[in-house]
């Protein structure tokens, strides 16, 4: 195939959907040979330099030559793996290392204005990534496993668990995923993952001090974990569009997500994609004022994709549920040191005091405290906007008529990802079981969706409807459900 050595100002591209682009006078004089231009429906022209495809294509060609000696690696030395990774990040001399590197990511990413809430390193987060590397270790693998046997006259088939591959992760600036993509190396897979660029050379020091060391320690394969080091998006692109992956995993803001989610999948590689959340939350008539407003507070202790974000409250009970619910969003912001931010529907705008859309207060932002209206009215349109606060809570309120109403709002409106209700009635419960479009569905708080907290397994990343169900799968994403299946025929002697 013959390289093109430039590309002109005005050559028209056709993306797969068959969408037309036009390359412009930048894009013309940006390119050069070996570089790759791909067309995406929605993001349009893509330029994925000649550099940042040869990075990618080198460390995920290393990840597949030591997925290929993983079988003869054992549970034991996988197990053992966990073990030393974790005995490392507990070693005060490595976590200081880690911590140094750390500050200095933080302080870069405080100066260009973005979000530091999940990039700091704490002591909190540095036992979760043990507690989550030995959830890892004491995890039953399907490598092997008996899973099912038909039995036949003279013969029976086995299916039998597998390796999958190799698992692509792209993940947003949280140095702690890096232990969360280590899981799938527990049934005998390997990773190759890429981090925020916020949160590269913090990944980059657990590596050095950490990863690799317990890797050759335990006799794993050394590229078994694969760190694509550039702070570039178009080297995630690169990664996603190698068809050697057997997963693509993506987690972070939804429109990033939905891109690498498309590109890989025009490379024929299967999907976990973990983007866009936000929870909604409904009250009946027949909630009750407690539960209501502790169930709330509770969904707002800080931001995550399960975070409380739309609050439907019946036009009946306004007078009464509304006061609780400001009241509970009051105590969310003053365990916070901060103040809420209100969004309401504009055809409910009289079921808030006034004085929130009066009032100017200080609202902690990424780039730091602004001065904004508590409260401030929102089209139907707007519902379906998940709320990125920083440190001040942030809820849309939207008063509905009914049950039904709230129910067709989530389904139309939402990213399908969380769905709580707050009744004591048995029967409404059911019924909004059945006709909510949402994998999560509670009764309460909406920050049980975790996999460490709901299923007590360390999680890959959380997967809502809004592209559709999952074929064969919960959304909660876990070391153990990355598997394929061998079918085996065994004869027995007569």
């Amino acid at each position: 195939m013959q390289q093109l050595t430039q590309i002109a100002a005005g050559t028209t591209i056709l993306s797969a959907s068959g969408e037309t682009f036009t390359v412009d006078e930048t894009l013309a004089a940006a390119y050069q040979p070996g570089d790759l231009i791909v067309a995406n429906a929605t993001a349009g022209l893509l330029h994925i330099p000649a550099a940042e495809r040869n990075t990618t294509d080198h460390a995920v060609g290393a990840c597949a030559a030591a997925f290929e000696q993983m079988d003869a690696v054992s549970d034991a030395q996988i197990v053992d793996f966990f073990d030393k990774f974790g005995a490392a990040l507990a070693d005060d001399d490595v976590w200081a290392q880690i911590e140094q590197v750390n500050a200095e990511d933080v302080a870069s990413a405080k100066a260009r204005g973005r979000s530091t809430t999940r990039l700091v390193v704490s002591d909190a987060m540095r036992q979760n990534m043990i507690d989550g590397l030995n959830g890892w270790a004491a995890t039953p693998t399907r490598r092997d496993q008996v899973m099912e046997t038909i039995q036949h006259d003279g013969f029976r088939i086995e299916l039998v668990g597998a390796a999958l591959g190799i698992v692509a992760f792209v993940f947003e600036g949280r140095p702690n995923v890096l232990a969360d993509a280590c899981g799938v190396l527990r049934g005998g897979n390997t990773v190759i993952f890429r981090i925020g660029s916020d949160a590269l050379a913090t990944a980059r020091e657990i590596m050095q001090c950490a990863v690799r060391p317990a890797l050759v320690a335990a006799g794993l394969p050394e590229h078994a974990i694969m760190l694509i080091d550039s702070a570039s998006h178009a080297a995630g692109w690169s990664l996603f569009l190698d068809a050697r992956l057997s997963l693509a995993v993506a987690r972070g803001s939804g429109p990033a997500v939905d891109l690498l989610g498309a590109l890989a999948q025009s490379a024929g590689t299967p999907v976990s994609l973990h983007g866009t959340g936000g929870a909604w939350m409904m009250a009946t008539e027949q909630a009750n004022a407690d539960a209501f407003a502790f169930a709330v507070q509770r969904s707002l202790d800080r931001k995550v994709c399960n975070t409380l974000n739309n609050c439907c409250i019946p036009r009946g009970t306004a007078e009464r549920l509304v006061p609780v619910f400001l009241e509970a969003m009051q105590a969310a912001a003053a365990a916070r040191n901060t103040n809420f931010k209100l969004h309401v529907a504009q055809s409910d705008v009289a079921a808030v005091p006034k004085a929130l859309f009066d009032r100017d207060v200080e609202i902690v932002r990424a780039d730091g405290p602004q001065q904004e209206k508590q409260a401030e009215p929102i089209p139907v349109s707007a519902f379906g906007e998940e709320w990125e606060w920083e440190e001040s809570p942030e809820v849309t309120l939207i008063l509905v008529e009914s049950l039904d109403e709230a129910i067709q709002l989530f389904n139309t409106h939402s990213p399908r990802l969380v769905a709580s209700l707050v009744s004591p009635d048995a029967a409404e419960q059911t019924y909004f079981w059945q006709r909510i479009r949402s994998p999560f569905v509670g009764d309460g708080h909406t920050r049980w969706v975790d996999g460490q907290f709901a299923l007590s397994k360390p999680e890959l990343g959380l997967s809502n409807w809004d592209n559709g169900r999952l074929f064969g799968r919960g959304a909660i994403l876990t070391g153990d459900s990355v598997y394929t299946v061998r079918t085996r025929y065994v004869g027995e002697s007569v």
